[in-house]
């Protein structure tokens, strides 16, 4: 699935469903006592291109994972989500609205993950520097990633059974190390690529998007942004270009945000069939 622009040429191609599911979820459920139609939920999609059977395999796959449960009215089915789902998706808010993309708040200390793990740990060293990535982590030098601010990685070593195998330290820079040189652990290029391609993509206010309302904009949009920011370390913008391009992307996702905002929300209380979960269920 692809989005074009007025030339029919192809432009990036579109989040997952899930990634979109996400999206749907935090503008319009989360904070509300309500589970949604699953019907109605397939007519917004349906406006990003989303298929009914991706849709419903969505939907049904997320209930699998704990993130969504099924609430019965005399025949519909509505999803509602768990507690699970609200804690990711209150993440992402946090990443989206408080955390947002540039750092200006840094204080100059870094965390500090180091571990060696011997070959017969090779899956899950892999998975430690795939998480580790994913948390904002660079490679310092090897065995010993370093992310700006404090990280807490508590969970991530739990998880994988790691306690013992690895150190946690916060540190500061001393001569003659800089911060700046700490930096390089980081591909800043192919950061602001990811910038750049956002800025290309939504610069002219996404009118290249071949998309039929603000409702589909808007959940494209944060879609876009979020998977952008996650990615993002959050590196210090003291260290970071003056014209570093996460600054006009983030001022460009506002602007649009706010402009999709009360369009978006009209569509969507016109098509969603909603309910409140504070009434007696069926389920």
């Amino acid at each position: 699935m692809t989005f074009d622009d007025g030339d029919g040429a192809p432009l990036s191609p579109s989040p997952r469903p899930q990634s979109l599911m996400f999206s749907f979820l935090g503008i319009h459920v989360l904070g509300r006592r309500i589970a949604v139609y699953s019907g109605s939920v397939i007519d917004v999609f349906a406006r990003l291109g989303v298929t009914e059977e991706a849709a419903r395999s969505t939907l049904t796959r997320m209930v699998n994972r704990g993130l969504l449960a099924r609430h019965r009215r005399g025949r519909k089915t509505y999803f509602g989500l768990t507690g699970k789902a609200t804690a990711v998706l209150e993440d992402g808010r946090r990443r989206i609205w408080e955390t947002g993309a540039v750092n200006r708040d840094w204080d100059g200390t870094w965390t500090l993950v180091g571990f060696s793990l011997p070959d017969s740990h090779r899956s899950t060293r892999h998975d430690l520097r795939s998480r580790l990535i994913w948390a904002g982590f660079g490679l310092l030098q090897s065995g010993l990633w370093i992310a700006p601010g404090a990280k807490d990685v508590t969970g991530t070593v739990t998880e994988l059974g790691l306690r013992e195998h690895v150190t946690v330290l916060a540190a500061r820079a001393l001569k003659p190390t800089e911060s700046a040189d700490l930096v390089r652990a980081f591909d800043t290029r192919q950061i602001a690529e990811r910038y750049h391609a956002f800025l290309e993509r939504w610069g002219d206010a996404g009118a290249r998007l071949a998309l039929p309302d603000d409702l589909a904009r808007q959940l494209l949009l944060h879609t876009d942004w979020l998977q952008l920011v996650r990615q993002d370390p959050h590196l210090p913008a003291e260290h970071l270009p003056a014209d570093w391009p996460a600054i006009r992307a983030e001022q460009t996702f506002h602007d649009l945000a706010r402009a999709y905002e009360e369009p978006a929300h009209a569509l969507a209380t016109a098509l969603l069939d909603e309910l409140p979960l504070d009434l007696p269920l069926d389920h």
